[in-house]
């Protein structure tokens, strides 16, 4: 930017007569690039669609948009004395002198620096171009299209150090430079998507880390990131900056430079607009600053300026990283108007296309308003009636950020007429309401209020004011068909397309386009089929109806309006009550923490107002005109319509409003001669470049010093320090410091503001400067009033920043050496930083891991590896190769071992769910699948966590197609988690779930799982578990063939009976004879033989029905099967002898199944029902003698005449098989074991239950041993002993078959896969008791893993004990005694196996040992913290307090006076080991159990009654959720208390949000099982849900129908299971209420599942096993009891 105002503006007016409309922009891009770029949009500065920038695709073959990412594409004018034109020009000249044969890569700009930097001076940059590139006295900015140093100079100005072609060359060093081509483009977007064009950095980094000869491009990356530190005085390199937007390429074309960048999926300014919840802390603020800064010092290293930084020219990549741009937009942040002292006047600008010829010059001919938007200036237009009601609607869009042609974010217009007759003023008929939006007038009230009022989230409006759909409806009679086929359906019938103006705006509920105000074009169709848009009768033409619509937009009835439509558009009915009362309340965002693109800006927050004057009549262009007649109309106005004092008061408002949105209009930065006379005059910026050019001795040096980098000194650098010691007073000290140092030049000093601005706006949300306050700042020193919101060390920095004395501003280098940023930044860029270069994934990967096994995750702490977790994961869930997935492994191993269990949770566990949802063959997938990287898992976040996340994936690469590997990974990590899992989780989440795969392809993978966790756990198992569910999917499939259902429905269960045998055979193996025969062909129930007896079922089934009876009578003998199984098959041989004689009679009986075929895998399918004879008869002979056969089967001779007929088989007296016969028989049962069952091939490992397997040849390990699916004859010969044990002395004895709570048909009707989450039926019956305690057992605490279970209680001498069960067993395994008072609350600590509880005092023991660890109590005075056991002596006598009360309402409430310095109930929150304990006299206590010390007090107001209530319950946001959320700690804190009041604490300040009478009685318990829901549980006898999202005092919604006081309850999902007196009530949180907001809970009494009697023990206190689909109730008498 130069010095000189008048000339920047000159500029700035030649680069607007450069710009071109869209539609010449577009066909340019197509004419030059020869069509291989699909144009996406055009980017404009201004309100219009003129522009000079556009976004591109590559287009695939059929001309069409590809998937592959965006660019930009810039036009920049080409003038003979630019230093970018002169650049290209020499560049390309010299290339054309060389060999015009060189490829791409030969011709990157780059190539001119190359030589090393040890023997490069200054005065050899200076020698480098001829003498028009001559030094200058000031330094030149990148401003306005980041090139002022590039562009319209005529003498180029540039700093004193470097020539421009140099700076050129470092600011764009991977750019292609040269002629136009038609591949060029094609080539470099192929490159930097492959990440070929930067890959060498990566790899000769990872070589460095490695240890080994790197080069120099390492070390000189290195010195970019500060390493060994940040250096102003560096010569030019070879290498991009990371924080610099990759430059492309630069090529010449007609009358341009054509210039391409990738296009990032945001830019700041996009965040600050729509989604600043994405900028997540103050930590991720000052990282985004510190990478800002880091480009800006090596900027101003080369001597040059910025000139232009502002949100829209920080890009962000996906990962949001951040890309300064150096090809900004002209002109953005600074204003043209309302800078000069007393300026009121703006030179109004003609808006045009600068192209000849262009049809569009005359569409926006009558506007008068400037290209640069000063909202300041153009709202007072605008009410004045200077302006059109068009070119303000314009400039709203354009603050709004919305997008001409960019069809997801379209400027959008109010529709104003309704088009059923001509608009007339003086009639009410055609006119639209414009005080509703057009979704209200297209749904109705009456729908928005139902939408508003059943929504889980309450709004009106669903969808944007103008979707994609509609805009592309609205245009699409121009636009390509490709377009409309992704953007409205993907089959194109042009009769669906609206044919009428009348009929269109009666089908959307969507606003208008500005095209229908503006062009005539849009109504004319490009598409055979599609006729042209029809204008109203009353209009003769589009021409005339664009006139006519425009002049409706201009009424007078608008004007007054139109102020209510911005109101809902883009004012304040966009939120708060306003926006409830509109019926405009906007369906929030999903994932608000996720940065977006686009959105709804809300402008304005007061009300918009009326428009004062009338529209003039365009006749004169002039400023002097428009001023006139402004004025006219406001005198005939003040004489004809309001009092003086109304008009007053109308200014007054206008004036106030425009106050008020002054944020509107941003700045900055300013121009120099603005405060020309405000700094002190300093030395010359031509001595300060001078002296910062350091001598060539100096140099040396520096490089010299730069060459012994290595991993330890790079770990070394990354290395967090103790953050205590770097506070405010050593930031105090800084800025004292810095503030005698000086900058470069006075542009260097503005970038410096202008970072300074930015960094505020972080913070507020808000600019930090409007024309207003920044001309108040300059002249007289006043800092705006937002500065006080600001954090105080932010609010240090931003002073030291914005310093009036430009050259007294910090340096770039200078703040980024300041305490302001701690060392977690500046090491977690030094990570980051190598990562975001244009390099290929998999040296990235390589890069990462390589770095992360060295170390450097650990040396940056667990903070800093947190933050840069995002970032690196994102690398491990691409396919990829084989060696990348080893790096990918380590990767993830690394990050496991830094993080915190919550960040391996939120971060972590993503990742590798992602990587088991991917299809086919993946060997980081197979890695993950190994029992070591899961007990990992297991050791961090804990089993829960696992069998959320992992488990389910783990089960999906069993079915549907998976590859046989990840299959095989699979299956083996589930038979090694069965047995640590128990029985209950393994059977719910392991067995029901591969079950419920029956059918749905499941792999034969999948059904060596169930086998062999069948014999892992053994014969009690097998019986009491495995056979009644399998039988139960048994006889579901034959009740479901029998049935009328689809032909799908029947394969379906065809092939799940398939699977169900199958499992059936290979468990058969495991079970002694007796057993098989007891139960499977016992009392007439044997599967196999009942499914043969079924005439509709496929040919496949029959035969593996066959196939696995005959394997079931070789297990049990022949004596058991002729007793047992040959007269069940009577009936069948009789069949089967009296059917007709056809050798095929496949058509006769049954279905033959969908792809099956005669032959399979060498061996044969039987083709009728009659092989069943063959595969039957022969094998019973060959079993049990061809006599005793003979003998049962009255209808033998039939069937041999049959097999000798039609299959040559006859029995031989020898006993053998006749060999054609054999053969026959071998082939067909063939085709069932190599196809339906597992191959348990000697390659096949088997378990030993560890995790680790061995081969089959090994020994076994006892009586729970995997055994070979083979019949070993030592399995006939299993004891009896085995079998006659008793089932009490098995682990989990006591735990039921679920079996009987199935629904069969139901189930297997469900679609879906592991996904579709099992219903629990809840059939409160107790399923096993025991006594716990001598007294009442008043609390539960149950393990995450679900196998151990903490019981508080009553002991001898009515004291408190603990005691630990573990539920496998019902034994008590160690406990704890050293309560004095009866214990009330347990907590459960994570990671350490310790448990704290509560007695009135805080008592945190080793669960393991049972050895008291601290103490924590209350002083009744204040006095210092004693943590350590308090002696009985030196605690008050609290028999009488803690006595409970035997009354049934109470249920072992403590009644009564209670000691408030007592604490009566604990919960842990998220963040770590730490308690929130409430005390008896309302307050809350923090408690760091880790540390061993107590935090801080929270004391409530106790105003609610007249004595103060003690704390009774405490839950924390998202405290009690089954699945994490995510969130990074708890927003608030709920207790309830005695009185029955609730109060909602700010987790973060401690202030109360809200205090209110939640129940009639003792709040016994909260929870929160979603953010916004707060459930409570009361002796009033009902439970409550609080939706917190509502205004307070909310209606909540009752649960009702328990008869006794409701003294616990818990969640699961979306019910609630709560326990009163006896009873136990079941309610859901998803279920609507009635009209009076109440709803019924269904109440029954507990039974006891062996002999049916109720139980009548009153419950005190429920905990849920969602895991092992059980739960707990502890009773008053003492008794645990578990229930299902």
């Amino acid at each position: 930017m130069d010095r000189n105002f008048p000339s920047k503006s000159l500029k700035s007016n030649d680069r607007m007569a450069q710009q071109m409309c869209f539609d010449c922009l577009q066909r340019r891009i197509h004419s030059d690039f020869s069509g291989k770029l699909v144009f996406s949009y055009g980017l404009s500065d201004s309100a219009f669609p003129f522009g000079s920038s556009a976004v591109v695709q590559l287009c695939n073959s059929s001309g069409e948009a590809a998937s592959a990412p965006q660019f930009l594409l810039k036009f920049l004018p080409s003038h003979p004395n630019d230093c970018l034109t002169k650049y290209v020009n020499d560049y390309v000249l010299d290339n054309a002198e060389g060999c015009s044969d060189n490829g791409i890569d030969d011709r990157i700009a780059s190539v001119g620096v190359t030589l090393d930097e040890e023997e490069i001076s200054s005065d050899v940059y200076r020698k480098e171009k001829p003498k028009s590139d001559s030094l200058m006295s000031e330094p030149k900015c990148l401003s306005n299209g980041g090139t002022e140093i590039l562009l319209h100079s005529s003498t180029c100005n540039h700093s004193t150090r470097f020539s421009c072609s140099r700076v050129i060359s470092a600011l764009a060093p991977v750019s292609y430079v040269g002629n136009f081509s038609d591949s060029v483009f094609e080539e470099l977007a192929v490159n930097s998507l492959t990440g070929s064009l930067e890959d060498h950095i990566l790899n000769s980094l990872s070589l460095l880390i490695k240890g080994k000869a790197s080069g120099r491009d390492s070390v000189n990356f290195l010195n970019l990131l500060g390493i060994p530190s940040f250096d102003e005085n560096q010569f030019p390199g070879s290498l991009r900056h990371p924080n610099i937007a990759p430059v492309l390429m630069m090529v010449k074309a007609s009358h341009y430079i054509d210039v391409a960048l990738p296009k990032t999926p945001y830019t700041l300014e996009n965040i600050l607009h729509y989604s600043p919840e994405a900028l997540k802390s103050d930590w991720h603020i000052r990282f985004l600053i510190y990478q800002l800064l880091s480009a800006l010092a090596y900027i101003h290293g080369l001597g040059v300026a910025h000139g232009n930084i502002c949100p829209s020219s920080v890009m962000l990549t996906e990962s949001c990283w951040s890309w300064l741009s150096i090809f900004d937009k002209p002109g953005v942040g600074f204003s043209s108007s309302s800078r000069g002292k007393g300026c009121t006047s703006t030179l109004l600008e003609k808006v045009g296309c600068s192209e000849a010829g262009c049809p569009s010059q005359g569409l926006y001919a009558d506007l008068k308003l400037s290209p640069s938007i000063d909202w300041h200036r153009d709202f007072n237009q605008w009410w004045r009636g200077e302006i059109s009601n068009f070119e303000y609607l314009l400039i709203l869009n354009r603050l709004a950020g919305r997008r001409w042609g960019d069809h997801t974010f379209h400027t959008v217009m109010p529709w104003v007429i309704d088009f059923s007759m001509k608009p007339d003023e003086n009639s009410d008929a055609g006119w639209r309401d414009l005080n509703k939006s057009k979704w209200r007038l297209a749904k109705g009230d009456e729908q928005l209020d139902f939408t508003y009022s059943t929504s889980e989230f309450p709004h009106h409006v669903s969808d944007e004011c103008l979707s994609e759909l509609a805009v592309c409806s609205y245009k699409a009679r121009r636009l390509p068909l490709s377009v409309l086929r992704m953007a409205v359906r993907s089959v194109y019938e042009p009769n669906e397309y609206p044919s009428t103006m009348q009929r269109l705006y009666q089908w959307t509920p969507d606003e208008c386009i500005p095209e229908f105000y503006c062009n005539p074009q849009i109504f004319h169709s490009l598409h055979a089929g599609m006729t042209d848009l029809a204008v109203p009768l009353w209009a003769d033409g589009p021409e005339e109806f664009i006139k006519l619509h425009r002049d409706a937009l201009e009424s007078e009835r608008v004007s007054c309006e139109l102020h209510h439509w911005i109101d809902i558009t883009f004012g304040y009915k966009m939120s708060g009550e306003a926006a409830v009362y509109a019926k405009n309340v906007m369906l929030p965002s999903s994932e608000p923490m996720m940065p977006r693109s686009a959105g709804r800006r809300q402008l304005f927050t007061q009300p918009h107002p009326m428009r004062r004057g009338a529209v003039r009549k365009p006749c004169d262009s002039t400023n002097e005109s428009a001023l006139h007649q402004g004025k006219m109309n406001e005198l005939r106005s003040d004489g004809s319509v309001l009092s003086e004092t109304a008009y007053l008061q109308e200014l007054e408002d206008a004036s106030s409003f425009c106050e008020h949105a002054m944020h509107l209009s941003p700045l900055y930065g300013y121009h120099l001669d603005f405060v020309r006379d405000i700094s002190p005059v300093q030395e010359s910026s031509g001595e300060n470049v001078n002296k910062s050019v350091p001598r060539s001795s100096d140099t040396k040096k520096n490089q010299l010093s730069r060459l012994h980098i290595d991993t330890s000194y790079l770990l070394e650098h990354i290395e967090v320090e103790d953050e205590g010691s770097r506070g405010y007073q050593e930031l105090l000290l800084w800025r004292e410091k810095s503030s005698c140092l000086k900058t470069f030049s006075e542009e260097m000093a503005r970038d410096i503001f202008s970072v300074g601005c930015l960094l505020a706006e972080l913070h507020l949300r808000k600019p930090l400067f409007d024309p207003s306050s920044l001309t108040m700042y300059l002249d007289s020193g006043v800092l705006p009033g937002l500065m006080h919101e600001l954090p105080p060390h932010t609010k240090l920095l931003v002073e030291a920043c914005i310093q009036k004395d430009c050259m007294r501003r910090p340096s770039a280098k200078c703040l980024l050496e300041s305490p302001y940023f701690p060392t977690t930044v500046k090491a977690s860029y030094l990570f980051l930083a190598p990562l975001q270069l244009l390099a290929k994934g998999g040296s990235c990967l390589q890069y990462a891991a390589n770095f992360a096994k060295q170390g450097v995750l650990k040396a940056m702490g667990t903070f800093a590896a947190e933050m840069c977790a995002p970032y690196c994961l994102s690398f491990v869930v691409t396919p990829l190769s084989d060696t990348e997935a080893e790096w990918a492994y380590m990767l993830l191993k690394e990050f496991i071992k830094s993080l915190t269990p919550k960040a391996v949770k939120t971060l972590v566990l993503p990742a590798i769910q992602k990587i088991l949802q991917t299809t086919g063959y993946s060997h980081l997938k197979v890695s993950i699948l190994q029992d070591s990287f899961v007990r990992e898992i297991w050791n961090r976040t804990g089993k829960q966590v696992y069998l959320e996340t992992v488990h389910p994936l783990v089960i999906l690469n069993l079915y549907t197609a998976a590859h046989n590997s990840s299959a095989t990974a699979a299956s083996v990590l589930l038979i090694c988690s069965s047995e640590e899992l128990g029985i209950p989780i393994t059977i719910h989440q392991t067995i029901l779930p591969l079950i419920q795969c029956f059918g749905k392809g499941l792999s034969s993978d999948g059904i060596d799982v169930l086998v062999r966790i069948g014999g892992l756990l053994g014969e009690n198992f097998i019986v009491r578990q495995m056979m009644p569910l399998l039988k139960h999917v048994f006889h579901s499939c034959i009740g479901i063939s029998r049935m009328n259902k689809p032909e799908p429905v029947h394969s379906w269960s065809a092939f799940a009976l398939i699977d169900c045998l199958t499992t059936i055979d290979g468990l058969v193996a495991f079970l002694p004879r007796e057993v098989v025969a007891k139960e499977l062909v016992e009392d007439k129930s044997c599967p196999q033989v009942l499914v043969l007896m079924e005439t509709s079922f496929e040919y496949r089934v029959l035969q593996v029905a066959a196939t696995t009876l005959m394997a079931v009578c070789e297990r049990i003998g022949p004596d058991l099967t002729a007793l047992h199984v040959l007269p069940q098959l009577k009936e069948l041989f009789d069949e089967l002898a009296f059917s007709p004689r056809k050798a095929n009679a496949s058509t006769s009986f049954g279905r033959r199944l969908k792809g099956s075929k005669p032959i399979i895998d060498g061996g044969g399918l039987i083709e009728s029902r009659m092989d069943l004879a063959l595969l039957l008869y022969p094998s019973f002979a060959y079993l049990l003698g061809i006599e005793k056969l003979r003998q049962c089967c009255t209808t033998w001779l039939l069937l041999e005449q049959y097999l000798l007929q039609y299959h040559n088989w006859k029995w031989e007296h020898t006993g053998e098989l006749s060999r054609s016969g054999s053969d026959t028989i071998l082939s067909k049962r063939s085709a069932f074991s190599n196809r339906s069952t597992p191959e348990y091939s000697p390659a096949k490992l088997l378990l030993n239950g560890v995790g680790w397997s061995i081969p089959q040849s090994q020994g076994t390990r006892g009586a729970k041993n995997m055994m070979p699916q083979k019949r070993f004859s030592e399995m006939h010969q299993r004891s009896a002993e085995m079998h006659a044990s008793n089932f009490k002395f098995e682990p989990w004895f006591w735990f039921p078959s679920p079996a009987s709570s199935w629904d069969g048909p139901d189930f297997l009707a469900r679609a879906g896969g592991v996904k579709d989450e099992h219903p629990w039926k809840i059939r409160a019956s107790v399923i096993y008791s025991v006594r716990a305690h001598p007294g009442a057992l008043r609390y539960l605490a149950v393990c995450p893993d679900e196998c151990t279970v903490f019981t508080a209680g009553i002991g001898a001498g009515f004291k408190g004990t603990v005691q630990k069960w573990e539920l496998a067993r019902i034994n008590c395994v160690s406990g704890y005694y050293g309560h004095e008072e009866v214990v009330n609350d347990i907590c459960i600590l994570s990671s350490s196996g310790r448990v704290a509880s509560c007695d009135g005092t805080i008592h945190v023991w080793n669960s393991r040992t049972g050895k008291l660890i601290s103490v924590y109590s209350e002083p009744s005075v204040d006095s210092a913290h004693v943590s350590s056991p308090p002696s009985s002596s030196s605690r008050a006598n609290l028999d009488q307090v803690n006595m409970l009360s035997s009354n049934a309402q109470s249920s072992g409430i403590l009644t009564g006076a209670f000691d408030g310095s007592l604490y009566t109930c604990m919960h842990q929150t998220e963040l770590g080991e730490k308690l929130v304990v409430g005390t008896g006299n309302g307050s809350l206590r923090f408690i760091d159990v880790v540390r061993g010390q107590k935090l801080h007090l929270w004391r409530g107001d106790s105003t609610e009654s007249g004595y103060p209530s003690l704390i009774s319950s405490i839950c924390s946001c998202g405290s009690d959720k089954m699945q994490p959320d995510g969130a990074s700690s708890p927003s608030w804190i709920a207790a309830g208390l005695s009185s029955g009041h609730c109060r909602l604490f700010d987790a973060r300040s401690g202030n109360v949000i809200s205090s209110w009478k939640a129940h009639d009685g003792y709040v016994t318990k909260l929870a929160a099982p979603e953010d916004h829901l707060l459930v409570s549980s009361s002796l009033d006898k009902s439970l409550r849900i609080w939706d917190l999202r509502r205004n307070w005092p909310s209606q909540p919604t009752i649960l009702q129908g328990h008869t006794d006081g409701v003294s616990s309850f818990s969640v699961w999902g979306q019910d609630v299971i709560s326990i009163s007196r006896n009873k136990i009530g079941i309610s859901s949180l998803s279920k609507s209420s009635d009209d009076d907001g109440q709803q019924a809970v269904t109440c029954q009494k507990l039974y006891m599942a062996d002999h049916g009697a109720r139980n009548f023990s009153v419950l005190s206190s429920i905990s849920i096993l969602p895991f092992s689909r059980l739960f707990l109730v502890g009773t008053e008498d003492g008794y645990l009891r578990i229930c299902c």
